[in-house]
């Protein structure tokens, strides 16, 4: 008996390397539909709506400048410090919501995965993408803060590799973020350790402290993290100012195409039989 032209065959994936980057174009509009969902429904029924995109950054910036500029007098390489701790913020804050959302998938979407079949991929690259609407809509809040200081910094030509870092920072936030939601199917533990593990992450990063204060027998610590070269570099970008070195930035090129990858291949096991352990 042939098989109807409707006729549609779901089983688990037979690789684990097996992506199915054409599943993900062929369900695109649902991608949409999700990157809408989650942008729209953060700050829905909310008084001032969007505009939190632009007081969360704006409002810690201005408590950092204060605590850690002219409180514990932390230098930050001749750069004016509002936008020094703006520049390293709105950056790392795409990051922590790439992970953060990311690393919810399996447990917080259990409901609608285990009714109806779709890539399941889709629900932490939807995630990415609706948080990388928070982060254009912060940067032209940089932009302007950058216009203010124009006479004190100077833009550099890596600005250029402005879509790379992005692009790195949603690959890692995203890497690490279904890393951790493939293993939170069983351990739930880390789904409580997360917060606290992104809080001490951010200290490890020269957010708001630059790499030039860290001592020369910690430096190559915090040259491992793969998110240092990137802020680093950010900064020196737009300000001219801080250290930005090609090999920490192709250190962190490759650290995030092995993430994604094992991310994805963890992803994969996880997804065949997650609801049995859900």
């Amino acid at each position: 008996m042939s098989k109807p032209d409707a006729y549609i065959e779901i089983k688990p994936t037979a690789s684990l390397f097996n992506f199915r980057i054409g599943e993900l174009i062929q369900y695109r509009y649902l991608l949409f539909l999700f990157v809408r969902r989650d942008f729209i429904t953060i700050y829905k029924q909310t008084i001032l709506g969007p505009l939190w995109h632009i007081l969360q950054p704006l409002v810690t910036t201005l408590i950092f400048t204060a605590v850690f500029g002219l409180f514990a007098r932390i230098p930050h390489d001749g750069i004016p410090p509002v936008l020094f701790y703006l520049s390293g913020m709105i950056m790392w804050a795409y990051f922590a919501a790439c992970l953060n959302k990311t690393s919810a998938t399996f447990l917080s979407n259990a409901s609608i995965f285990g009714k109806v079949y779709f890539p399941r991929i889709t629900v932490p690259l939807a995630s990415v993408i609706s948080s990388l609407l928070s982060f254009c809509i912060q940067l032209i809040l940089l932009a302007i803060i950058a216009f203010i200081y124009r006479n004190s910094i100077s833009v550099q030509p890596t600005l250029l590799l402005l879509p790379v870092f992005v692009v790195l920072v949603a690959a890692i936030g995203f890497g690490f973020g279904i890393i951790v939601s493939s293993l939170t199917t069983k351990y739930r533990d880390l789904s409580y350790a997360m917060t606290f593990g992104v809080q001490l992450w951010m200290y490890a990063t020269p957010v708001i402290y630059p790499l030039s204060i860290v001592p020369a027998k910690f430096r190559i610590i915090s040259k491992l993290n793969p998110l240092t070269s990137i802020i680093e570099g950010f900064r020196y970008s737009i300000t001219g100012k801080g250290t930005f070195l090609w090999h920490n930035f192709i250190y962190t090129v490759v650290f995030a195409l092995v993430i994604v990858f094992v991310g994805m291949v963890l992803f994969n096991r996880t997804e065949r039989d997650f609801m049995d352990t859900v």
